[in-house]
């Protein structure tokens, strides 16, 4: 069959992706970078889109007319710079729906969120209840999967984030530690979309979690054991820095970066994901692979240890390289004339005044681009370019500064491999 997958790229749909086409099926993905995509799946056929973009019928008429069946594991946590929920959760899928109907009832697979009935009002849950809802009353054939939290192979969002805490030395921080989560492998995840694609069923609403219910410590236990790390004591964080740790991610949500401790995701973490008790059109779950299985299928590697311990350190690095570069073009303003003297035996004074300027706009202006997400590779890349050029022009110039008691030149050498280091974790999938 020919099949239109959405979030084709992303941690769920990616696996979703590799099964389909293992099992014989031409996939269509759609995704913001296709060229990125192409070269990690070339046997996919890619194009580029933006689901907050196809919220007519007309923009998905093509689309849907090519395919038999649409699968949908395209979302988002939360609204961001790059994230509208309500038009890529619930406007686009409408228009989605109606497209399909049109074009005979072509099949729809959704992977849809676990129901949290006092979390109904998060718009992260809300658009999406709202599209499941859509969806049953949209006269389409359609199957309806909601994954508790996935834990695979590679890791996003939350699962990411767990890894990261196992990875913790001497003690584990955890805010809501006691919260009760259930778990489903992504491989699951997939075999049922599988299944899905293929089946005669229509109208299934199906939970996919395993029957356990593990308490986050004992969660973020099992990823350490998996790690390859001795157990290790439950910190349990105040609320109130667990609050703070909150709004500093609010804060990095809102220049670009999914962090998964932004509010929607704390929310959902203290009351617990768990699958809720339904009525009406669900029926009951397969058995899935427990969460020590489904880590345990794909053995841990010195990767993933290294993964978890940067995870953590990437915002440490992006805000310690910014606190550089903003005190490095603030500190010159405070007694600019004393910083310019340093190019008076080569220039004039106001030649060196104006130069001090520049050269202090410059570095403000790196200090916080590297903060704001779509900017942030450029800003390392000038980072490392004013960086050399600095030291280049402080050796020819100033070679004396080399053996300056104060190292002005010595010590920009560290800031060179960290910047690498922030650019080399800086892709997020």
């Amino acid at each position: 069959m020919k099949i239109l997958l959405l979030g084709a790229n992303g941690f769920i749909g990616s696996s979703i992706l590799t099964r389909l086409m293992s099992a014989g099926h031409e996939v269509t993905g759609l995704a913001r970078n296709p060229d990125r995509a192409a070269l990690r799946w070339p046997a996919a056929r890619w194009l580029k889109r933006d689901l907050a973009t196809l919220t007519g019928i007309a923009d998905w008429q093509e689309l849907v007319e090519d395919h038999d069946v649409i699968v949908n594991c395209a979302g988002a946590l939360q609204d961001g710079p790059a994230d509208d929920l309500a038009a890529t959760q619930e406007r686009s899928m409408r228009a989605l729906y109606e497209s399909a109907l049109l074009a005979g009832g072509k099949r729809i697979v959704q992977i849809s969120a676990p129901a949290i009935p006092k979390l109904e009002y998060l718009p992260f849950l809300a658009t999406k209840r709202r599209a499941d809802d859509a969806l049953k009353s949209s006269g389409v054939e359609y199957v309806i999967l909601r994954p508790a939290l996935v834990l695979g192979r590679n890791a996003h969002g939350g699962s990411a984030l767990i890894r990261a805490l196992a990875s913790a030395p001497f003690v584990l921080p955890l805010i809501h530690a006691d919260s009760l989560v259930q778990t489903v492998a992504v491989d699951d995840v997939a075999q049922q979309v599988l299944e899905a694609v293929e089946g005669n069923t229509s109208g299934a609403d199906v939970d996919l979690a395993a029957s356990e219910r593990l308490t986050l410590a004992q969660l973020v236990q099992l990823h350490r054991q998996w790690l390859g790390l001795p157990s290790a004591t439950v910190f349990r964080v105040p609320p109130s820095i667990g609050r703070f740790c909150t709004l500093l991610a609010e804060l990095a949500g809102w220049l670009g970066w999914r962090s998964p401790l932004r509010s929607t995701a704390m929310v959902v973490m203290e009351q617990g994901v768990i699958s809720q008790p339904r009525t009406g059109d669900a029926t009951a779950g397969p058995t899935l692979q427990t969460a020590q299985q489904a880590l345990y299928a794909h053995p841990a590697g010195v990767q993933d240890l290294w993964f978890a311990r940067l995870y953590l350190l990437k915002p440490v690095i992006i805000a310690s390289l910014s606190a550089f570069w903003l005190l490095s073009g603030l500190i010159p303003l405070l007694d600019a004339s004393r910083a310019a003297a340093h190019f008076l035996p080569f220039m004039t004074p106001s030649t060196s005044i104006a130069l001090t300027l520049a050269t202090c706009a410059v570095d403000i202006a790196l200090g916080l681009l590297v903060l704001v997400r779509p900017f942030t590779r450029n800003a390392l890349i000038g980072m490392l370019a004013v960086a050399l050029s600095y030291l280049l022009g402080g050796t020819l110039l100033q070679p004396d500064l080399w053996l300056d008691p104060l190292g002005p030149l010595v010590k920009v050498l560290p800031f060179l491999p960290l910047c690498l280091v922030a650019l080399a974790t800086l892709d997020e999938r």
